[in-house]
């Protein structure tokens, strides 16, 4: 099956949002899909559902505001992949690692926020990692961003993206693919996540190398069950 590029019509005029469970989730999944839809001007936002404060415990200096830190590093990546400043980050504060069940009254009210964000700004595609992802937040992300799309008073595609997973199986899935990224540029972008690539703030994650050499471009995955 040949993949679809989203610089073809009709999805080079999607105005996308894209979801991603933590700070840096956006540049290794995403980061070739913001930076094209940023250049064609049809970058909606980009909003982070956790607020990251998971990735280091009680390992991180009590100096230290993880939380305060990971937030501008989102936002320098942002900028590294977008070359602008005007397109500042969503941050819905769930805190890492503990996402609410989808019954809950905290999911329903962030899914009404979500909402009315992509009604507000127009949104016709949410760009947010797989189900089938392993960690907890990467599904409960996805699970967002389907129940946005239920609610929303505009229809909205969900498409996904992998950063832990495989890619699912091609016959589940419509595939899309991004233009290829000037060289460098998505690698400058991770760098600015310094919390989540070296030992500056303590003996917390550290993404591993091999994680860390990215494609040059992004595949995106619309489930045909939905």
């Amino acid at each position: 099956m040949v993949d679809t590029l989203l610089s073809a019509h009709p999805w080079r005029h999607l105005r996308w949002l894209v979801l991603a469970p933590h700070p840096d989730d956006e540049t290794l999944g995403a980061g070739a899909l913001i930076a094209q839809a940023a250049a064609y001007g049809r970058l909606a936002g980009v909003v982070y559902l956790t607020d990251g404060s998971g990735s280091h415990g009680d390992d991180c200096p009590p100096a230290c505001n993880l939380v305060s830190m990971r937030k501008r590093e989102a936002a320098h990546a942002m900028f590294r992949l977008t070359g602008s400043r005007s397109c500042g980050p969503v941050h819905l504060g769930w805190k890492d690692a503990a996402p609410a069940a989808p019954e809950t009254t905290a999911f329903l009210a962030t899914t009404r926020k979500v909402a009315a964000l992509c009604n507000r700004l127009k949104v016709d595609a949410i760009a947010v990692t797989a189900l089938h992802e392993p960690h907890c937040d990467h599904v409960a992300a996805a699970m967002l961003a389907y129940a946005v799309h239920a609610m929303a008073k505009r229809s909205i595609l969900v498409a996904e993206y992998v950063v832990w997973a495989a890619a699912p199986e091609r016959r589940t899935c419509r595939v899309l693919r991004t233009e290829t990224m000037l060289p460098g540029t998505r690698r400058h972008a991770l760098r600015a996540h310094r919390s989540q690539l070296t030992a500056s703030y303590g003996p917390g994650f550290r993404l591993a190398i091999a994680q860390q050499r990215m494609p040059d471009r992004d595949t995106l995955f619309l489930r045909r069950s939905r």
